[in-house]
């Protein structure tokens, strides 16, 4: 886009911001060229609060940074003084965001401390229009240098979203769509990822996006704060930027080591067990409370739907018991995909699992899973999914939809992701060795002395075939595929599938996950009448796939109910949760279904017999939604982080 036509679209709001800018905060367009981006933060005047949009409208991100690039501030604490109530997410960080839904002043204070020293308390006033903006970017946040980012903006159904165009405005410039298969390219794109800068003092940058409505044209901005940061030693666990976190109780006996130990940049060896203990080890019974002791978030509201999680779904202590071999939990916003640990001892986990509303889920950040492109040089798909009465056990609410769900609604998904993550817990820790090591022992090195279940549970009942494993390694591990495997079709995979012991591919890419697999499976269904569908598809190509392009060669729903695969789920669940009757629950578990070969993945959701007429209206209706959705089928969701070598 040219810049004369950048320039038709400034809306009087553009307009109101560019004359408040000649004051004091100058905007600059950039049309696309890096040396019309200025490399200072917007000339804010430092030790206020800046906005960077100063007329607001319904409905659409307002936001306040608290801007003191020459100092340290601490103690951070905003609250709504007037105006109608909104919610605020980020109380004690230093860039504030929220959607007014109503016109009005709306006044915020922030008191804090600089330089650990002096207190402080500033106050802003925004004013709210009731006209109505048709685009709306989110959200301003406050990053750490080389943090990913993520923003996104939200559009009504009249606005031609190919008319979309970003722009950075001003701070150093980044390169937009890292990582991203439209990498350099953002036009039309409703998100844009990149990497903060890295810098060393706080600086502010900013974003504009224009886009053409029926009448009108519009544009909105965006802030973000990016703080310094500490250089990453070559040798750090973790060794790309990780998101500030926080003990979720302060008063915790483990606060202080807690982030330490196992969500830091700064963490080259593991801790002790007499620094961070399995929580097994503080109490084999532990309580909701002991649990919270170990939770690490980014920001509050993940630890308080972790907590209401435990609290209100887990009816049958499972998580809890399951929980007692980690040391922590961790729930940030740059989590993905979700995972297990011995190198910490901690579940880290996607906070995708936990929003309930839609200002929650834009605190999320949403780059894609590294993996996504996996396995694409391949002629087949093993895509997966769990059904509950011919339906999928968990709803899919598109992200511009902005709605609101229930716990229910994500419940499966979170349930079947804990039994897997923590069947791994509990294999580098068994109950039988919580208390045989040296508490001065580091936790990798306690678990890596432990006598692996999954071990033994591949000499006892092994996979036999050679070719999922090479498969499964190029795509989950990234691995080039040779020649003879790009060859093989589905008929090849389906027989060397079929007749094995694996319940689906990802159990081929170790014994780890081949252990945690079947357990998963289990639990789901003894618990949930929940079951799993696998199967093997085509893998279909084109910018406009949907689930009805898959077709399926072969698949089956519960496939630990074959007879050959039983003794192998019966070894592992007895194992991992010794308090779960696996054995009773493996007499109620029923041989699988067979799927249709030659129907597509969504046709095969309703191979189940129908029981009632309530059941299939649901099902009718979920098959429109998902239609309409494009869902495609799933084929990643586990993943296993190496383990360092120190």
């Amino acid at each position: 886009m040219t810049s004369t036509l950048l320039l038709s679209f400034l809306t009087p709001k553009r307009l109101t911001v560019t004359a408040f800018a000649a004051m004091s905060i100058l905007l600059a367009g950039c049309n696309g060229h890096s040396s019309d981006i200025p490399d200072d933060d917007i000339n804010a005047e430092a030790g206020k609060i800046v906005q960077v949009d100063v007329t607001a409208f319904t409905g659409q991100s307002a936001e306040l940074a608290l801007f003191y690039p020459d100092d340290q501030l601490s103690n951070i604490q905003w609250q709504q003084t007037s105006g109608a109530t909104v919610t605020l997410l980020t109380k004690n960080s230093k860039v504030i965001a929220f959607t007014p839904q109503a016109a009005g002043n709306y006044r915020f204070e922030v008191s804090f401390s600089v330089n650990n020293g002096t207190s402080q308390t500033l106050s802003h006033t925004i004013t709210v229009n009731e006209q109505s903006n048709k685009i709306a970017i989110r959200l301003a946040h406050t990053v750490l240098s080389d943090n990913k980012v993520s923003l996104r903006v939200f559009t009504q159904p009249d606005i031609d979203e190919s008319s979309i165009r970003w722009q950075q405005t001003s701070g150093p410039e980044v390169s937009l769509n890292q990582n991203s298969s439209v990498s350099g390219n953002t036009d039309g794109e409703l998100a844009i990822f990149f990497t903060a800068p890295n810098v060393n003092k706080d600086t502010l940058l900013t974003f504009e996006t224009t886009a053409n409505g029926t009448n009108q044209d519009y544009s909105d901005q965006i802030i973000v704060l990016v703080e310094p940061a500490s250089s990453i030693a070559s040798n750090a666990y973790f060794d790309e930027r990780v998101a500030q976190v926080f003990p979720y109780n302060s008063n915790s006996p483990y606060a202080n080591n807690l982030v330490d130990c196992v969500y830091s940049n700064t963490l080259s060896s593991s801790c002790t067990l007499a620094k961070l203990p399995l929580l097994a080890q503080e109490n084999t019974t532990p309580t909701i409370n002991n649990i919270m002791d170990r939770v690490v978030v980014s920001h509050q509201w993940m630890a308080d739907r972790f907590k209401d999680f435990l609290t209100n779904s887990d009816t049958n202590n499972d998580f809890k018991h399951l929980l007692r071999a980690t040391t922590a939990i961790v729930i940030s916003y740059d989590i993905r995909p979700s995972f297990y640990w011995a190198a910490t001892g901690a579940i880290y986990l996607d906070a995708e699992n936990f929003w309930l509303t839609a200002n929650e889920r834009d605190t999320i950040n949403e780059a894609p899973d590294f993996r996504a492109d996996f396995g694409q040089e391949l002629q087949f798909l093993m895509p997966w999914r769990y059904v509950k009465d011919n339906d999928y056990a968990d709803g899919y609410f598109a992200i511009e939809q902005r709605v609101t769900r229930t716990t229910n609604d994500g419940f499966y998904r979170l349930a079947s992701l804990l039994y897997h993550e923590l069947a791994h817990a509990n294999d580098f820790f068994p109950s039988s060795e919580w208390f045989i090591h040296n508490d001065q022992s580091r936790i990798l090195d306690a678990a890596l002395s432990t006598n692996f279940e999954s071990d033994s549970l591949a000499v006892a009942f092994p996979l036999q075939s050679s070719e999922m494993r090479s498969l499964a390694q190029v795509s989950f591990a990234g691995e080039s595929a040779t020649a003879t495997e790009k060859s093989y079709s589905t008929r090849d995979i389906e027989a060397f599938f079929s007749p094995d012991l694996a319940t689906g591919f990802y159990a081929y890419s170790s014994e780890r996950e081949d252990y945690a697999l079947l357990f998963e499976e289990l639990l789901m269904q003894a618990r949930f009448n929940v079951f799993r569908d696998v199967a093997i598809t085509n893998l279909p190509s084109g910018d406009d796939i949907s689930a009805t392009d898959y077709m399926v060669t072969w698949g089956q729903r519960g496939r630990i109910g074959e007879e050959s695969i039983k003794q192998r789920v019966a070894y592992s669940a007895s194992r991992v949760l010794p308090e779960f009757d696996s054995t009773q629950a493996l007499t109620q578990v029923a041989a699988p279904i067979a799927m249709i070969s030659g129907d597509n993945w969504l046709d095969n959701l309703t191979i189940s017999p129908i029981t009632n007429a309530l059941t299939a209206s649901k099902k009718r209706k979920t098959l429109n939604e998902l239609a309409a959705e494009q869902q495609r089928p799933v084929s990643g969701w586990y993943y296993h982080k190496g383990l360092p070598e120190q």
